[in-house]
């Protein structure tokens, strides 16, 4: 199959095929770290996360280069460092850590090259320097600033014209700009906020030539795929790609634009400003990683998704089911000592016959993926009822290669479902939960009730399935 994707500069659904299928280079605007990041800001991770394996799958691992920024010089976070009196550095390195924490927890792989703005600053000013000389940046007041009319294409990602552009956005009033709509590259630093030399005095760097000097530096332009959320296009990305072609970048800035669709609680899209804010570092105390993961995966990327309590709980339940077939399996397996080893053929005839791949190269279509995973599930359902260990071995094997690549049933099934439960509760549990075998098998109801109960009070839950009961925690202790 071929993996198509839907570009948003030209508005279709293309096959994609890198410049060099040796070099696949993939770009996703990163975190501004001056807080923990909410589950909003995580969904372009996952969606993007699930491109970067399906990529290195195809491409090979050293193939694929993948760029994710770190915004670590900005206004809200200078107003964090002088809340708590403490220099800019301690605000930036504490919730970039959280934020890669956070993320490892959704089952975010790390990408390639993780630039930061503070550690780019001599490429910055390099690329700035050279918009002037081009003429598509103009110096006035101590900022350097783009000149829009000098790209003729401005505004041919987002689609609108430059009046509506105007219109639509939050452009600031200045007296020393030639046109409304141009945007800073570079300006004077307030009092106590970091500021670098530069040719047109001391400051900062405006936020969209932080991500076009990353790129240049880590990947190279034109890079292949640039990744963000539809809040991105216009005007971060539209601007990016203006000041990164008259930057010297004539053949193209991406050969691929994709946008995530937005987070919504309702009918609101998620913000600080409405007061819906959730927070992955809270959600990922009270809900497993890979829970988040896919109720973030359960939607079509382009879509936007709403986010609710409902959600999550299928998605667990989701996974609960297949981590419940996995157990079994493990159990089938240690009753009959050995399943066989998995027949490399059987497997991926067992792929093939699925969708599964079929729907991620459809423009990542994951809400057909996740569903073809229960397909390969209900094969080793009932490969473990007919107690074929051969085909066991290959449903099982077929399940988590497909399974796998999207991030998913990479824990062991007992810690999926008993995490969280030190050894001493563990061995307390598994012996009521034989207790409850001995009597059911005895017919006596009310001790098997008596047992029930005393593991609910544990905040245990019970799940029979045909090789056995298990359990899990129904909240972390």
């Amino acid at each position: 199959m071929t993996l198509n994707l839907y570009d948003t500069l030209t508005r279709t659904k293309r096959a994609f095929a890198p410049a060099d299928p040796k070099r696949v280079t993939m770009y996703v605007c990163g975190p501004t770290v001056y807080n923990y990041a909410h589950i909003g800001n995580a969904r372009p991770v996952v969606v993007f996360d699930v491109l970067f394996r399906l990529l290195r799958a195809a491409y090979g691992e050293d193939a694929v280069l993948y760029a994710a920024n770190v915004t670590d010089v900005d206004d809200r976070i200078a107003a964090k460092a002088h809340e708590e009196g403490v220099a800019i550095t301690v605000v930036t390195d504490r919730y970039l850590a959280a934020y890669n924490a956070d993320m490892a927890t959704l089952g975010a792989l790390r990408p390639t090259f993780q630039p930061k703005a503070t550690e780019t600053m001599a490429e910055i000013i390099d690329m700035i320097g050279r918009l002037v000389a081009k003429g598509a940046a103009y110096v006035a007041e101590g900022h350097a600033l783009f000149d829009t009319l000098a790209f003729p294409d401005y505004g041919k990602l987002s689609g609108r014209s430059l009046d509506d552009m105007i219109a639509g956005a939050r452009v600031e009033v200045a007296p020393y700009k030639r046109h409304p709509a141009d945007f800073v590259l570079w300006k004077p630093s307030k009092p106590d906020e970091p500021s670098w030399e530069s040719p047109w005095g001391p400051g900062r760097p405006g936020w969209h030539i932080e991500c076009s000097a990353m790129i240049e530096q880590t990947l190279g332009l034109p890079i292949d795929i640039h990744g963000g959320g539809n809040d991105l296009i216009f005007p971060h990305h539209e601007n990016e790609m203006a000041q990164g072609v008259c930057a010297g970048h004539d053949d193209g800035y991406s050969r691929w634009w994709l946008h995530n669709g937005f987070l919504n609680f309702g009918d609101e899209k998620m913000s600080k400003s409405l007061g819906n804010v959730v927070l992955v570092h809270d959600l990922i105390d009270q809900v497993p990683g890979e829970a988040l993961r896919w109720a973030l995966l359960v939607g079509h990327y382009r879509a936007p998704l709403e986010w609710t309590g409902d959600l999550v709980a299928q998605a667990r339940t989701s996974l609960d089911r297949l981590y419940g077939v996995l157990s079994d399996a493990r159990r089938a397996e240690t009753q009959a000592r050995a399943f066989p080893t998995p027949d490399p053929h059987a497997i991926e005839t067992l792929i093939a016959e699925s969708d599964f791949r079929a729907a991620l190269d459809d423009d990542l279509n994951t809400s057909k993926a996740l569903s073809e995973l229960f397909t390969l599930g209900n094969g080793l359902r009932a490969a473990l009822t007919a107690g074929k260990a051969q085909a066991c071995a290959d449903h099982r094997a077929a399940l988590l290669d497909c399974a796998n690549l999207l991030g998913f049933l990479e824990a062991d099934p007992d810690a999926w479902f008993q995490g969280g439960a030190d050894p001493d509760l563990k061995a307390r549990i598994d012996g009521l939960i034989e207790a409850r075998v001995v009597a059911r098998a005895a017919k006596d109801w009310s001790e098997a009730d008596r047992i029930r109960d005393e593991l609910t009070a544990l905040n245990v839950e019970v799940l029979d399935g045909p090789q056995g009961a298990t359990w899990r925690l129904k909240e972390p202790v």
